[in-house]
């Protein structure tokens, strides 16, 4: 036997087995055992390719769907603004007033005067004040009152005091908090309405025999009051949601007399400008990853995903509408070169006439029209549960989960042929050294017998 080499290096998982040689040949016997287990490994090879490449696509897939649902948000933004119109709410004075626009379309202006009141809530404390054993009232028999609604109280003879009197009143669930406020005059009992408004709150000793109210009547709370458009206004909140549709006015301060603060509706193309230049980016960033992905070694290169999205983002970048005053993306100031990157030029936005502004809304239309209905072709791409590269991770993850299946049945058998071999090489091995044994005594043997016969020895003995 010679020693031999091989170009098959990798065992896979497979671990390799070392022989206990104790023949010439020891190291002829391992070679084999290695190249048989090179040669066994093969198809074990083939499978960890393969699941590396299903990993490096599941990878790609992952960062791609970043990409794309990046460029889907940025469209159901513009969509957004286009139902709003990008309405915004400023106030002449934002110390009196402040508003926020909660789905208002349409712009206009109203006029806040005679703010006379704000809300707030009521809250009173005990005339007296208590030492910790004091009772609070001759019969143990109370009743509070909040708005038009009494609530009875009944104090056992160990809870009539402070303590029991607060924890009764917490417990009745009437809207109110009781707290026990400690001065250095005593203790007082202090119950505060938990919402803001005007209204009832009393709290009255032995109702049904000798009342006595037991708190003050300087603070029952008061509603907001105010003229909007010289309509009167009478409302228990200091934010007030329900007088003109999609609007939501906060009222903070008192006017000044004759003091008239407006609150104006208008469109603010900044927010457009800065959902353009978003998207832009967001654009860039997912043609860069098709590209890289779609090329030469691209992980996802020939998968039918690539040419899904590559057609919605042709759509896009040719998207228009005949007619309008805004007609294409150009329009607002976003242009692509000759590979394909976009670029957001803002002052084409910002030079636009009031006619030309409201055709930007009508471009960009909604959820489900204009430019803003696009955002549905990449989200079907993107979408976490539902969408194309949804689909196709979870098929690759049981691919993958059966190829790793089959990968460590194959190293298992690979394992146990090694284990075999290489018990049958060391025997092989053992029985080659016991005949290189037996061959050294028989030339042994034979040297001794030629000496002895003849008087000499053989050639090859004699020093």
């Amino acid at each position: 036997m010679g020693s031999s080499t091989s170009s098959l290096t990798s065992t896979g998982g497979v671990t390799p087995l070392t022989i206990n040689g104790i023949s010439q040949y020891a190291s002829d016997f391992q070679s084999i055992l290695t190249r048989s287990v090179q040669v066994a490994n093969i198809p074990i090879q083939r499978l960890q390719n393969q699941q590396t490449l299903i990993e490096q696509q599941m990878s790609a897939a992952s960062g791609l769907s970043g990409a794309v649902a990046a460029v889907a948000t940025d469209l159901g933004n513009l969509g957004n603004l286009g139902t709003s119109k990008a309405l915004t709410a400023t106030s002449t004075d934002s110390s009196v007033v402040s508003a926020q626009v909660t789905g208002a379309t349409a712009s206009t202006s109203y006029a806040i005067t005679n703010v006379t009141s704000i809300a707030r809530a009521a809250s009173e404390s005990s005339l007296n004040s208590y030492a910790p054993t004091d009772p609070v009232s001759s019969t143990g028999s109370l009743q509070l009152t909040v708005g038009s609604t009494n609530y009875p109280i009944t104090l056992a003879a160990g809870s009539n005091n402070l303590t029991g009197l607060e924890n009764a009143i917490n417990g009745l669930n009437a809207g109110v908090t009781a707290q026990i406020l400690t001065t250095g005059n005593g203790n007082y009992l202090s119950v505060s309405a938990n919402n803001p408004g005007a209204t009832t709150l009393q709290l009255v000793d032995d109702p049904s025999g000798t009342p006595k109210q037991l708190l003050t009547a300087t603070n029952q709370g008061a509603n907001t009051i105010f003229d909007l458009n010289g309509v009167s206004i009478n409302t228990p909140q200091t934010s007030i949601n329900d007088v003109v549709p999609g609007m939501t006015f906060t009222i903070s301060g008192m006017t000044a007399s004759n003091e008239t603060a407006t609150v104006s509706l208008s469109s603010d193309t900044s927010q457009v400008s800065s959902a353009l230049q978003s998207l832009v980016s967001d654009y860039n960033t997912l043609s860069q990853q098709v590209s890289a992905q779609a090329g030469t070694g691209g992980a996802l290169q020939g998968d039918s995903v690539i040419f899904q999205l590559r057609q919605a983002m042709l759509q896009f970048a040719s998207y228009n509408v005949p007619g309008g005053s805004i007609s294409s993306l150009a329009d607002l100031g976003v242009t692509f070169d000759q590979t394909g990157t976009a670029s957001f030029n803002a002052s084409a936005l910002s030079s636009l006439n009031n006619s030309q502004i409201s055709g930007v809304f009508s471009f960009l239309g909604s959820a489900t029209t204009g430019l803003g209905a696009m955002a549905a072709q990449f989200s079907a791409i993107s979408a976490p549960s539902s969408g194309t590269l949804a689909s196709e991770i979870s098929s690759w993850t049981t691919q993958t989960q059966t190829l790793t299946t089959k990968i460590s049945a194959a190293t298992a058998q690979v394992n146990t042929m090694q284990t075999l071999l290489s018990q049958q090489l060391e025997a092989a091995d053992a029985q080659v050294m016991e005949l290189q044994s037996q061959q050294t005594l028989l030339t042994s043997t034979l040297q001794s017998l030629n000496y002895t016969t003849y008087g000499n020895q053989t050639q090859s003995t004699i020093g």
